[in-house]
């Protein structure tokens, strides 16, 4: 088989006389179904249908026209068709649609609107539609943090600044700081498809020159979409960039936790690791090996969610009222862009509901590196002393390059506060004491956040 690359959809086929095969790593199925050419001519014919019931309703065109549509099929072949001789996408559908109805009602279909009234409207309905399967699996993630959170919540684990050794910390923390940024991010789609997925039904640069503004809104109100306040022919794009922004923002909060478990799943850190299913392989030559693939396949597709913001501000630039440059890049990037974001999200989800979280490993750390409670010992000597901060500041800072082990470090700094007529009352740092310490703090604020969602 002789392999022809076709971009469809910005996906690669291969072709024969026997199969058409999709290579479908990252489909999401229910996007893909959004953004084939069914689906799109599909919502051209709702916004022409609602456009026709508002017409009927104010008495613009005779009673019985909306029914003598009610039997339209689409008919994606007689379209192709027809754009081969008319160069013109919307006439080909709409003569596919008129040449299935009598001509006395077809002369009222597409009735005082131009070409991008219908485009952009429908185009809004199929971005409405992704945003909801987008939300849905932000939803479902929230829900995998949730547990992921709850699992943890008493885990002490050593906090990282600079990629080292800092203060101990609740390992939820890792997971609690994602689940908010999640929810921002799910906030904004939120209010996004209430106040940014806009229509137009304006006609000709925007001059409603046939149809009245009180069509508009009662076609719009039909479609469940806002007016778009001043249309120019087409809606403005800035609204469409603004989506794909908080997509780029959701493409960096996926990112931003899966480099986290990336780093944490160093063989020399150790304290989680992807689940690993029966008959896996982590190297085709080292069969010892467990990479963080998924995680890595996540910051991957990030990158490209996050390109594709620049093509949405690209897109704001047409000239005067209205050009169609911008018509290509939406068909190439908006499929991809909800079909990975949703991939990603959905991915993300699994790879933390099956994360193998070494807690053992994860406390030993706060065990064993001791000097992470230096802050902690510095502010308990302020307390019990008078002395000022850089003297006790100075004494723990010693006390931590010469140790060799928690204990030795403890014994160092009561014997420089003998020395130095201080007091070092250190009893407090048992491990018990110091975990309730930290989880106490910790459940303070995942308490203050459950009160903000």
């Amino acid at each position: 088989m002789t392999p022809i690359f076709s971009l469809q959809i910005s996906r690669f086929y291969w072709y024969s006389s026997a199969e058409e095969i999709m290579i479908n790593r990252y489909e999401v199925e229910a996007i893909s179904r959004l953004w084939t050419d069914q689906a799109r001519f599909e919502r051209l014919l709702t916004v022409e249908l609602a456009l026709l019931d508002a017409l009927e309703e104010q008495k613009i065109v005779p009673p019985g026209t909306r029914a003598a549509f009610s039997s339209i099929q689409i008919l994606p072949r007689r379209i192709e068709e027809i754009e081969q001789e008319t160069k013109h996408d919307v006439i080909a559908f709409c003569t596919s649609v008129t040449e299935q109805v009598d001509p006395v009602h077809a002369r009222y279909f597409h009735f005082g609107v131009t070409s991008s009234d219908v485009l952009d409207t429908a185009l809004s309905l199929q971005v409405k539609d992704s945003l909801f399967i987008v939300m849905g699996a932000i939803r479902e993630l929230l829900t995998v943090l949730d547990q992921r959170i709850e699992d943890t919540r008493t885990t002490l684990a050593v906090g990282r600044s600079h990629g080292m050794s800092a203060e101990p910390m609740v390992f939820a923390q890792k997971f609690l700081s994602s689940r908010v940024e999640f929810e921002r991010r799910l906030r904004d789609y939120e209010h996004l498809i209430h106040h940014e997925v806009t229509g137009q039904i304006s006609g000709a640069v925007g001059n409603y020159t046939i149809l009245s503004p009180e069509t508009e809104a009662l076609t719009l109100k039909k479609l469940g979409l806002p007016i778009e306040p001043v249309s120019s022919q087409v809606i403005p794009r800035d609204h469409l960039a603004l989506i794909t922004s908080i997509g780029a923002l959701t493409a960096s909060a996926i990112e931003r936790l899966a480099i986290e478990l990336r780093h944490l799943h160093h063989s020399d850190i150790g304290e989680v690791h992807e689940g690993f299913s029966a008959g896996q392989k982590g190297s085709s030559t080292m069969p010892h090996k467990k990479n963080p693939v998924s995680s890595e396949n996540l910051s991957g597709l990030a990158r490209v969610i996050r390109s594709h913001q620049e093509i949405a501000q690209q897109n704001i630039l047409l000239w005067h009222e209205r050009d169609i440059s911008h018509s290509s890049a939406e068909r190439l990037y908006f499929p991809d862009h909800f079909g990975l974001l949703t991939y990603s999200l959905q991915r993300l989800s699994s790879t933390l509901r099956d994360l193998v979280i070494h807690t053992d490993t994860i406390e030993e750390k706060v065990r064993t590196e001791f000097k992470t409670l230096s802050s902690f010992i510095l502010h308990t000597l302020l307390a019990q002393n008078t002395a000022p901060r850089e003297v006790l500041y100075r004494l723990v800072q010693e006390a931590s390059f010469q140790a060799n082990d928690f204990q030795s470090f403890i014994s160092s700094i009561q014997e420089k506060c003998v020395e130095n007529k201080l007091n070092a009352n250190l009893s407090l740092l048992s491990w018990d004491e110091l975990k309730k310490f930290y989880v106490s703090r910790f459940n303070h604020v995942l308490n203050r956040t459950r009160s903000t969602l």
